[in-house]
């Protein structure tokens, strides 16, 4: 057992955990944020992407304790005093999910995307978000709603 201390969606947290503890579990099961969801433990389907440190990492491959000290920020940290953050309000305006599993690591990642790339091309926003798998959507409506919070977030008109 170790304690592992961090910053979680602005909040100091500190939970003594298992060696073994993945981030993905420290953050639903010692946390509650079940937003991050865990599809296939092999870094395979990006369900369980959160940022560490400014990174999108996906957590179902990177132990708790390999956190210790960071700052993460999950699906739960973007919203601010219950608004939703411009990329979780374009998924639901351009109707980017179905089932929901994926959305979590989706909007994480493109929010990511739109950190460093404000005026993505549609072959970017496709290649940022490659490492994510959808099983029902076909990916044309999250495109469009990547599209759509770029040109909120750079202040422009925005129509779904």
């Amino acid at each position: 057992m170790q304690r592992v201390n961090l910053t979680v969606n602005g909040l100091a947290v500190s939970r003594e955990v298992d060696d073994e503890t993945l981030l993905a579990v420290f953050l639903r099961e010692h946390l509650g944020l079940t937003g991050t969801h865990v599809g296939c433990d092999t870094t395979q389907c990006g369900c369980c992407v959160v940022h560490l440190n400014g990174i999108s990492v996906k957590s179902c491959t990177v132990l708790a304790v390999q956190a210790q000290g960071g700052h993460v920020t999950t699906i739960e940290g973007l919203a601010r005093d219950g608004v939703l953050h411009p990329v979780q309000e374009a998924f639901h305006r351009c109707h980017a999910l179905q089932c929901g599993f994926c959305t979590p690591g989706m909007i994480t990642r493109a929010y990511r995307l739109l950190q460093e790339n404000p005026n993505p091309t549609d072959k970017e926003v496709r290649y940022w978000i490659s490492g994510n798998l959808c099983r029902c959507t076909g990916y044309q409506n999250i495109v469009k709603a990547v599209q759509y919070a770029a040109r909120k977030l750079r202040g422009e008109a925005v129509a779904a």
